[in-house]
This record gives C-alpha cells, structure tokens and sequence, in this order.
C-alpha cells in the first residue's frame, strides 16, 4: 500500500514537472505615511499621522504556474496595512483582493475580492493623483466601491490596443436574489499617446456608512468616461461621470461637517466633470486638477474641487509627495477631502507624506 501511494507520488511530481511550471511567489508591497492637516471640519480639526495617503498601504503575493502551453493558473492575496498604527487596512479588513483564476489565449477569469472595474477607470486612467492623497477624484465622483466582494471577473487580452473586461458579483442575501449585487463592463483603447477608458457599475443596497439616515437601500449606477494624453513631456486628463441613485456618490459624512441648518443627503443624480494635468520636471511631478459636481436632485447639492500637488522621485521605488486640495460645497453639501485611505473631515485638507514600493 506505501509502495503504491509512493509509486503515485512520484508519478504525479512527474506529470507535474512536465506539465506545470511554478513561478516562484513574488512578495510585494506599498508603505505609505504622512501627515494630514485638515480645516473647515464641524466641531474642530485635526493634524495627524496618516498611513496609504498617497497609495494605501499594503504587503501581498502573487504568482503563477504554467498547466499547459498558453494557459496558467494565477493568484493573489494582498493585505491592506496601517503604518500609523498597526493595523489591518483602513476598512478593518484583512485582505483588500484575495482572487484566484486562470489566464490563457482566450483572456483571463478571476473570482474572489477584486477591484470595481468602474473605479479603476477613474483612479487609472483619469485621474492625474491616481486616487490618492487631497487631491483624490474619489472625493467628489462616485464609484458605488473601490472593489467586489464574491465576485467573477473576466478580462480579454489586448488586441490592436483594445482590450474589455466584466465582472458580477454575487450578492450572497439569503431570501433576496438582488440584495448586495454587483455588476460592471470596461472597453478600453491604449493606442500611441492616447489612453481612452469607458466604464459601468451597477450595484444593489450599497450601504456607504453605518449612520446614513438613507438605511439599507443605496443601490447606484455610476458611468465613466476617462481619458489621459500625452502632450509633449505633460499628460492631460478628463473624466465625465454620471451617478445616480441614493448610494452613487460619495457623501461619506451624512451628518454635515459644515453645521447646515439640517443634515446633508447623498446626490441621487448627478453629472461630475474632471481636467486635470500631469507635468515631470527633472525628478519631479507636477500634479493639478478641477472636479465639478453637478447635482441634479431639487436641492441642487453642487460642489467644485480644486487640486494641487508634487512628487519627488529619490529612487525608482521611493518618493517624497504634497498635496493640496478645496472643496467648495453648496446649497448645504457635505463632501469632504480625504486621500487613498481615509475619507476625511474637512472641506480641504494639506497633505506631506513619503511612500515606498517593494
């Protein structure tokens, strides 16, 4: 019986040395701190030790193992840090994707915790701080989510320039086939200077912040449009976004920071407007950028971001960065600065931080 369960063992090492090449698992990571002084916050401000201003922190791997020619199994487990404190990513949990799949001729599949297609057309390709510190798009145009829990992604590979991807994500609500579901499309063309990205989500009862008085019901619909060009050594950016329902925009303090009169509400319908500019001089990036938020709900809840920030690359894998940023709300709108990993308090907030890659 050992001799045979050895003779097994060995047959099966053999088939997979001839079948199956391992990469080894690469280990990688971002940390990132700062400090983040805020103003025009309800009941007073602060100035602090922040971590993933810039890029939220993180430690993961990744890899990948060849089963046959042109197909391969991949992973990745990647675990969101606070450098300020500690702690397990800035949303309390552990792993910010977690995702297994294969990538072969025909495109890749993934299932798992993965990223909202619709986000990463903004923070990738339209937005010239890429998501992060004050001068974050996120502020002020909605994403219905930076990622899909429970969901099956599915990405074509590129061709000619063009390249698509879809996800759905299972809403797992017992008694409630729709209850938490998600949805996205991308079609995307990367052709010599120009990056051009349209994208989709579609999500049921997104649920943005415990106290929202809005309950349960934050379903949102948010379309994109992104672009980035290369103009000599600049690159220029634009973004129209369209949101709309309870949970499609990012008002993540519902209980006014500004001391309105009456609490602040989420816009339900809105039209946001993105230019931004990307200029390196020597080792260092020049980042600029104008949001407009064009609410179309009765109450007429606008707000306009205007964003300025540097970079100064070190080394390869380290850099020291500031970041400016001022919202102008009105007619009692509650959006507030914040950065890669936290929403923040105040209608503008200063940032200086240092972020290293590995």
């Amino acid at each position: 019986m050992k001799q045979s369960a050895l003779v097994a063992a060995l047959l099966g090492a053999s088939l997979g040395s001839a079948w199956a090449q391992s990469s080894p698992p690469t280990v990688y990571g971002v940390l990132d701190a700062g400090v983040v002084s805020e103003r025009g916050c309800n009941g007073g401000c602060t100035t602090r030790i922040d971590g993933g201003i810039a890029t939220e922190s993180r430690i993961g791997v990744r890899g990948s193992e060849q089963i046959s020619d042109g197909l391969s199994a991949i992973y990745t487990l990647e675990a969101g840090v606070q450098p300020d404190t500690g702690r397990s990513g800035p949303d309390g949990r552990l792993l910010r994707q977690a995702f297994v799949g294969l990538k072969g001729k025909a495109g890749t599949v993934t299932l798992g915790r993965q990223d909202n297609l619709e986000h990463a057309a903004l923070t990738d390709v339209g937005d010239p701080f890429k998501g992060g510190t004050a001068g974050s798009a996120t502020n002020l145009i909605g994403t219905s989510g930076r990622r899909d829990d429970n969901s099956i992604h599915y990405y074509t590979n590129q061709v000619h320039g063009v390249s698509a991807a879809a996800s759905y994500g299972f809403g797992e609500v017992v008694g409630d086939p729709s209850g938490n579901r998600a949805w996205g499309v991308s079609i995307g063309l990367e052709r010599g200077p120009l990056t051009l990205r349209a994208a989709h989500q579609n999500r049921n009862f997104t649920k943005i912040a415990p106290s929202t008085p809005m309950g349960n019901n934050m379903d949102a619909k948010n379309s994109i449009i992104a672009a980035n060009l290369r103009v000599g050594i600049a690159t220029a950016y634009a973004a129209y976004s369209i949101s709309r329902g309870t949970g499609s925009s990012p008002l993540w303090n519902p209980d006014n920071p500004y001391s309105a009169a009456i609490a602040s509400v989420p816009s339900t319908d809105s039209r946001d407007v993105l230019v931004g500019l990307a200029v390196p001089v020597g080792a260092t990036t020049f980042l600029a950028s104008y949001i407009r938020k064009n609410d179309r709900d009765p109450a007429n809840l606008d707000a306009n971001q205007v964003a300025f920030g540097a970079s100064y690359a070190m080394s390869r894998r380290t850099d020291f960065y500031a970041a400016y940023s001022r919202i102008t709300n009105r007619n009692g709108a509650g959006y507030t600065v914040g950065n890669a990993s936290s929403h923040g308090n105040g209608s503008s907030a200063l940032n200086v931080g240092m972020r290293h890659a590995f």
